[in-house]
């Protein structure tokens, strides 16, 4: 046990040499406090004189070792304290009084190069806390319930209820006089238990969606190996890899990176970005990185970070209403009106007609009785009953299963949902704007053709492969392209546990790492290392990234390399490799630029992305030079298309879904791809992005019904596009993005679409909907069920307008002619439970069909209740109200009943119950 102990203590530092006297003050107060309670705790053991002597010595040492390690905890306590403190002021003091990053890491006892062990991450835990934050308790069942016996018109009808039971109980005695009375409460039991289950168990799907939407993977490295993690599984020490896109995890400090700038508006409202280098170290959970790439030291997680202690200020709300159910909440307060109404005048009729009879009975107006109270109070509650039967609560709740559901099944088609409204928006959707790369193709790119020493190789074969190895690489040629491939790269190779290479990053700087692997293999050359003087990484503006090296190839001399999108590379090279051995040649000499963008065009016509890489040696200078670059590779990228998209692109145009799609790559690829896949019809425009974004409103308007692709398009045209597409047509947008510069688009649009594989967290956070397999055809799968949930509801208004309709009209008719309502308080409660509850959770939950596919989308300014549904309601109204109307005035001598009126009413009320039996088979199919 000592052993154990004192190696543990080994393990950490103690607090740092120079503190601030109030960190002193808070230290030997934590340790004198800690000393003591133990100190008194040993003390108390009983009979500890009479224990023998060994006993004694060994008490006194565990004693000692708890005592030890008690003040260990405390230390530790102090270093987590001191390292979140450190991060949330920016104290660049203290920093120093730590002596950095390094003396940090020792302090939480781990290696800037090898990150944490995976035998420590759960001690981490317990010592530092984890990276969670404590969510909003969640609402009890019980908590529903009373929710649901709030309702106005049930406590109205439950006070009716009681005065029934007493004035029964009076005037017919027991238990005759309580049944109608204790037959209400029952019912209305009944209906606050079904509501507050059914709102009970959305609350559960609901918070379970949350858990899901929140699933976020970062790279780390741990062992020594980098590897992927959820961000709740980060602790304090941990190295986290950040790249654009990415949010960072936790509070920590910057090591190293390059160009590294943070959005830090999420926590401090301040729009302008911050730049994050050695200078200022300070790295903040919750923020989200706007360009360049960095490692990361964690000094504090979860309620510890400053994104932690604004949680504790912040409650979570649950979900908006969805423009859906705001629509039918108007259309269920106008039915609810015209309910009241009807109510109003059931109870002005049935009282008239009880006074006037009341006035030719024998003692007048004048003498009142238990039964006439009973009768006048049974009057009210037959005028609540028809409010509450008007008023149709279904309609929210159906809205809201249908969405569930909706949701539900989604989640198993591999898309999270994470707004609402966004299901049923979907279903309007008139035009998608999608991405190429990853989702119209596999997102496993591959380097088809290569054009390097003055001519072009299919590598993608073995033979090719081969060829292209054994006769355009000679060895100083070999050298300079692979230290071009691998130097200037914003991914890289790693070695896992089972000493495989596999290569992190983007999937077109992946290809060209996997081909340099390649070349490595066949020509045993392999690159060696190099500082890295300067980076730029790549952004979509740019469209290239550049790097200079301390080259070994050019004794250690800085040498620059810049790669990215052919033309743009093109435009800043001079000279080119011509031949095996390396000879450099001017562009301008014997056609070669010509030569060079004949093959880029080839490439492109064969539907390949191609990239160009370039090198300059520059002296003693460290910047990027702007031109002058002698071009090594021209590199043909294939994606191939993924399985499927044909058919989802025909599904689309058949449902009346344009199909735009929006790119970056150069329009030669752009239409053979959009060709490939069908987007790109005979009649159809491909544009490109600054052709486009040069035109003026009124050409736009001209141009863009007709345009199905766009190339080499900025984030700026994409949300210019969608804009106008919105704004000009009064189209419903969907758009699909995954990379940081696609927020503004996904934002603009109706419904965002993120791709949950390449997407960074920047794009999932602007959208609606994030799409887990990346997979153009599950977008269609979500524009299906969104068209489901729509009119899925239109099918349960149809049947409750009818329902509503039917019974308000008998009671009232009934009540006019009569005196008295042939459906009673408890058949009326009932009714309205089952339409109410079962028949939104029946016609809610019906799934897609594949015709819903082949009518057009509704419209923006479409109305909900269509003419079909106004002539389906009117119809069966009309004949219900004849069957019920029939049996009402001419059952008895029909039926042959000799008079028996209540015998009359329960067929009155079977025949209505069957009526609406076959109303919902019926309002399966508008």
């Amino acid at each position: 046990l000592r052993k154990k102990s004192m190696d543990f203590l080994k393990t950490f530092d103690m607090p740092p040499k120079n503190p601030s006297e109030d960190a002193q003050r808070r230290w030997r107060e934590a340790v004198g406090t800690l000393v003591k309670n133990r100190r008194r705790r040993f003390r108390m053991v009983p009979d500890l004189d009479k224990r023998s002597q060994a006993e004694t010595q060994r008490r006194n040492i565990q004693e000692k070792l708890r005592v030890a390690l008690y003040v260990q905890k405390a230390a530790l306590q102090f270093i987590d304290e001191e390292l979140a403190s450190l991060v949330r002021g920016h104290d660049t003091k203290s920093l120093r009084l730590h002596k950095g990053v390094e003396g940090l890491a020792r302090k939480v006892n781990v290696s800037l190069a090898d990150g944490v062990r995976s035998e420590d991450v759960g001690v981490r835990g317990e010592v530092y806390g984890a990276n969670h934050y404590p969510e909003k308790a969640a609402r009890t069942f019980w908590m529903y319930l009373w929710d649901a016996s709030q309702d106005t018109t049930l406590m109205l009808l439950a006070f009716c209820a009681v005065v029934s039971v007493v004035i029964g109980i009076a005037t017919e005695g027991w238990p005759g006089g309580m049944y109608d009375g204790l037959g209400i409460m029952l019912t209305i039991s009944l209906v606050v238990t079904i509501t507050a289950a059914s709102d009970y168990k959305q609350s559960l799907q609901f918070r379970d969606l949350d858990r899901e939407k929140k699933k976020i993977e970062i790279q780390v490295t741990r062992d020594g190996f980098r590897q992927k993690v959820s961000i709740y599984d980060i602790v304090v020490g941990d190295i986290v890899h950040l790249s654009i896109g990415d949010q960072v995890p936790a509070d920590g400090l910057f090591i190293d990176g390059y160009s590294f700038i943070v959005d830090e508006s999420s926590l401090s409202g301040e729009s302008e970005p911050v730049h994050v280098s050695a200078t200022n170290r300070f790295l903040l959970g919750g923020t989200k990185v706007q360009d360049g790439s960095a490692r990361m030291l964690v000094t504090a997680v979860g309620m510890r970070t400053e994104w932690g202690n604004l949680m504790e200020t912040l409650s979570q709300g649950g979900e908006d209403e969805t423009p859906l159910q705001v629509k039918l909440n108007g259309v269920a307060t106008i039915i609810g009106k015209i309910g009241l109404a009807f109510a109003v005048l059931t109870f002005t009729v049935l009282m008239a007609r009880f006074l006037i009879g009341k006035a030719a009975s024998p003692g007048g107006l004048v003498t009142w009785g238990m039964a006439d109270a009973l009768s006048v109070l049974n009057f009210f509650a037959v005028a609540v009953t028809i409010i509450v039967v008007a008023v149709p609560e279904g309609l929210p709740l159906a809205v809201t299963l249908s969405l569930a559901f909706a949701m539900k099944k989604l989640m198993q088609e591999r898309a999270l949902v994470r707004h609402l409204s966004a299901c049923e928006t979907m279903g309007s959707a008139s035009c998608i704007c999608t991405d190429k790369t990853g989702t119209l193709t596999t997102n496993h790119m591959v380097v088809e053709k290569v054009w390097a020493a003055g001519g072009a190789t299919t590598v993608s074969t073995a033979k090719g492969f081969e060829e292209f190895t054994s006769s355009a690489l000679s060895e100083g040629f070999a050298k300079l392209l692979l230290e071009g491939v691998f130097q200037c790269s914003g991914s890289e190779v790693v070695r896992g546990k089972d000493g495989k290479t596999s290569v992190m990053g983007t999937p077109t700087e992946s290809a060209i790492l996997e081909f340099g692997l390649g070349v490595e293999k066949n020509t045993c050359i392999e690159h060696t290392a190099a500082a890295k003087l300067k980076v730029e990484p790549f952004n979509s503006v740019k469209k290239t990234m550049a790097v200079v090296v301390a080259s070994p190839n050019a004794g250690g001399r800085p040498r620059a390399f810049l790669k990215g999108a052919s033309e743009v590379v093109l435009r800043r090279c001079s000279s080119v490799v011509v031949d095996r051995h390396g000879s450099i040649v001017a562009l301008a000499e014997k056609n070669y630029m010509k030569q060079v963008a004949g093959a880029i065009d080839k490439f492109a016509c064969e539907a390949l992305r191609t990239l160009c890489l370039a090198y300059q040696d520059v002296g003693g200078e460290n910047e990027v030079p702007n031109d002058g670059y002698t071009l090594i590779a021209v590199f043909g990228i294939k994606d191939p298309l993924r399985p499927g998209v044909r058919e989802a692109v025909r599904t689309c145009h058949v449902a009346g879904i344009n199909v735009r799609m929006v790119t970056g790559d150069n329009i030669s690829t752009a239409k053979a791809i959009a060709r490939e896949c069908g987007i790109l019809t005979a009649d159809g425009v491909a544009i490109e992005g600054p052709e486009f974004r040069q035109m003026s409103p009124d050409q736009m308007r001209a141009i863009i019904p007709k345009i199905q692709v766009m190339a080499r398009s900025l984030p700026l045209d994409k949300h210019t596009l969608v804009t106008n597409l919105r704004g000009m047509f009064n189209e419903v947008v969907a758009v699909t993005g995954d990379g940081t510069n696609d927020a503004p688009a996904l934002h603009e649009a109706d419904i965002g679409l993120a791709m949950g594989i390449a997407g960074t967290e920047v794009a999932k956070e602007n959208a609606d909907v994030i799409i887990m397999d990346d997979n153009f055809s599950t977008i269609i799968n979500v524009a299906k069920w969104g068209r489901s949930v729509y009119i899925n509801i239109q099918k349960f208004v149809q049947f409750q307008l009818t329902v509503n309709v039917v019974a308000l009209m008998v009671n009232f008719v009934s009540a006019s002619f009569t005196g008295s309502a042939p459906l009673t308080i408890v058949q009326l409660l009932w009714v309205n439970l089952i339409m109410d509850t079962l028949g939104a959770l029946a016609l809610a939950t019906e799934p897609p069909s594949d015709d819903m596919m082949r009518r057009p989308p509704v419209g923006r300014g479409d109305n909900f209740i269509t003419k079909v549904m106004w002539r389906n309601i009117a119809g069966q109204s009309i004949f219900q109200l004849v069957v019920l109307g029939v049996l009402l005035a001419r059952g008895d001598s029909l039926l042959q009943m000799n008079g028996d009126k209540e015998l009359l009413n329960t067929f009155v009320f079977n025949t209505f119950v069957f009526c609406q039996v076959f109303n919902e088979v019926n309002s399966r199919e508008m």
